[in-house]
């Protein structure tokens, strides 16, 4: 019905819709491409009666987590930080939106909204003698549509693991930390 509109679903709303991992192809993630026989292969799924067909499955899939829902997510992680740098976010603003704004995007030069996963504005805890007066809060944006589409196309972590681990990235710009050093780190572990 959406194509005889003249709305051709692009391939990363078929992945969002569909929860699929590899979902590169339009008509591997389209809901009326999947076949019975397909699906009986994959676990979680369970045949009953003589026919052997499809009858239900053991896993259900609620609804994508809302921006409250990832928002619990990120100040879980929070909560988990160490003493010595919680005592240093205290002031820092935790927001989750569904995408980075137009101009925000402008800014870092990007095009794609699904290419920012999260962003930290404000000064980092060395430079904040520096910082002009009257300078907005610290804050971290999470945004939710993007960690969803990055957490889907992975496919190999937990979505608490991937909030948490964008979560403390924009944390380490809070330390003035660059994306150099804090990739840097992330490879030694």
């Amino acid at each position: 019905m959406a194509e005889r509109e003249g709305f051709e679903p692009s391939i990363r709303f078929w992945r969002i819709l569909t929860f699929q991992a590899s979902a590169f192809d339009h008509s591997a993630t389209a809901p009326h491409a999947l076949e019975w026989r397909a699906l009986a292969a994959v676990p979680g799924f369970r045949k009953r009666g003589r026919s052997g067909r499809v009858r239900g499955m053991i896993r259900t899939f609620g609804l994508a987590p809302s921006l409250s829902e990832i928002e619990l997510l990120a100040r879980a992680a929070l909560e988990r930080l160490p003493e010595q740098f919680a005592v240093h976010l205290s002031e820092v603003r935790l927001v989750v939106e569904d995408f980075a704004d137009a101009e925000t995007l402008a800014a870092l030069g990007l095009a794609d909204p699904f290419e920012l996963t999260g962003l930290y504005e404000g000064w980092p805890v060395g430079e904040k003698h520096s910082a002009p007066s009257g300078a907005l809060p610290d804050r971290i944006r999470l945004f939710r549509s993007a960690i969803l589409d990055e957490w889907i196309a992975r496919g190999d972590e937990t979505l608490e693991h991937l909030v948490a681990h964008v979560l403390i990235h924009e944390v380490g710009h809070h330390f003035g930390l660059s994306d150099a050093d804090i990739e840097a780190l992330e490879e030694q572990d």
